[in-house]
């Protein structure tokens, strides 16, 4: 009874084994193939971006991309004579299919991204999925089983792009051509892990298309409004959470400026990509390196005002560059657009001002917010998350008035009424402007009402 108890323990622990040596031989298949797949680069540098473009496609799940790198692990595998080697992860037909799972998949993710209509971003913290959709984050039906999971999908973007993501740098992004951006932190920096998937979906650019009833971010009064703040060079500056829709707004309202007039755009990341969606345009697009001193906010804005610009799009004013900003804007560049991170559109002045005050020099506060008012910020939008939809909720005026900033509202949308109303004109200075500008513009703001005649505040006869 003993022998033939410890018989059966023995071929137990026989099989054990076997199956510890086959998941090493697929491990080291694994590797093996990966690092092959690393490897093959191209001979141009151009051909090197456009095959690491398809390795970051394919793992973020776009088809016509994973079918390729599928085609490319079954000639390396039928190189190595393993093609008739059953897989031994159960799920799959071939040897093939189940190192490429193993490489490309991205476990139950797979299962959101093929309800890829509408979604717009992906959220990963620890095993635990969030989904967005029009703005709004939801928890997933899904759930990764295991942290570990989540790491080795985080080492193959890492790895294909040449990066690290270890307890020296707990972080990694990558960016795709089309706009898409992944973001991912490790343990340390974060209490989990996390990876944010960030898809770019919106292919219309243009303030039509935004008055439309399946966007609705304005109405057709809207449209006209800010058409007219584009053709005669106001100063926009454009406030909203994260996912709220300013980047759409921003190109719609580049989209309406002249196509010969020198645009530059500052980005500490290319999301915007203007000159891939607008080839016609007079675009020079910077992307910034804070820590590059040689690539900075600072250095791009001094290249910049050299390059002869008309129009400055600023991605973002920060505190490093908002004196630069507010110099360019004051300088003859008219018609610039930017965004702030402020919670309410009365706070923007003060916001520049206390940015611009950082770098000690001594400056006026008071007459700094006069000169920001006056010239940076003439018009302030602001976006919101309403049902789903994203929607411009306010746009304002600034003006400058004894010693105060005042905020006239153009445009305000209420909620329980689903519609815009304008209880506010637009100023004498302001209307002056526009007159000097574009009559014909003109023209078109005092028919939908947002001058005033003769004799009151907000306009006069032309």
């Amino acid at each position: 009874m003993v022998e033939q108890a410890n018989g059966v323990r023995g071929n137990g622990s026989v099989q054990d084994q076997a199956g510890t040596g086959e998941e090493a031989f697929f491990q080291q298949w694994v590797q093996e193939i990966r690092s092959e797949l690393v490897a093959l680069k191209g001979r141009s540098e151009t051909e090197k971006q456009l095959y690491n473009e398809t390795l970051n496609r394919a793992i973020l799940g776009y088809e016509e991309d994973r079918g390729k790198l599928l085609a490319i692990i079954h000639d390396l595998v039928s190189k190595r004579r393993l093609s008739d080697i059953p897989p031994r992860t159960s799920g799959y037909t071939t040897l093939p299919e189940a190192i490429f799972a193993e490489i490309i998949g991205l476990n139950v993710l797979e299962l959101v991204l093929k309800q890829k209509e509408g979604l717009e971003e992906i959220q990963v913290v620890g095993r635990q999925i969030f989904e967005v959709r029009g703005g709004m984050a939801t928890p997933s039906s899904y759930e990764l089983p295991s942290i570990r999971e989540l790491e080795r999908i985080q080492q193959n973007l890492v790895l294909f792009n040449h990066d690290t993501l270890n307890p020296r740098k707990r972080w990694a992004e990558v960016v795709l051509q089309d706009g898409s951006r992944v973001t991912m932190t490790g343990f340390g920096f974060t209490a989990e892990p996390t990876l944010t998937i960030r898809f770019y979906t919106v292919k219309r650019f243009d303030l039509a298309s935004l008055t439309s009833p399946d966007l609705a971010t304005m109405d057709s009064r809207m449209e006209v409004l800010l058409r007219c703040f584009i053709h005669t060079y106001f100063n926009l500056v454009v406030i909203g959470p994260t996912n709220s829709g300013k980047t759409n707004l921003i190109k719609a309202l580049i989209a309406e400026m002249d196509d010969n007039e020198r645009i530059i755009t500052i980005e500490s990341r290319f999301e915007l990509n203007l000159k891939r969606d607008f080839p016609h345009k007079n675009i020079v697009e910077y992307e910034i390196d804070e820590e590059d001193p040689r690539h900075s906010g600072l250095q791009a804005f001094k290249l910049a005002l050299r390059q002869s610009p008309k129009r400055i799009c600023h991605a973002e004013i920060r505190d490093e560059d908002a004196n630069l900003y507010v110099r360019a804007c004051t300088r003859g560049h008219e018609g610039s657009l930017t965004t702030v991170h402020v919670s309410e559109l009365e706070d923007v002045p003060d916001a520049i001002t206390d940015m611009c005050m950082l770098d000690g020099r001594g400056m006026d506060s008071k007459r700094l917010t006069k000169r920001i008012t006056e010239f940076v910020t003439h018009i302030g939008i602001e976006m919101q998350v309403v049902y789903g939809k994203r929607k411009i909720v306010r746009i304002v005026e600034y003006r400058y008035e004894n010693e105060c900033v005042f905020v006239t509202d153009l445009a305000l949308y209420d909620n329980s009424t689903g519609k815009w109303t304008f209880p506010g004109k637009l100023s004498l200075h302001a209307s002056r402007k526009i007159r000097k500008g574009d009559r014909r513009q003109y023209s078109l703001l005092r028919e939908h009402g947002f001058l005033d005649y003769e004799g009151k505040e907000g306009g006069f006869e032309p």
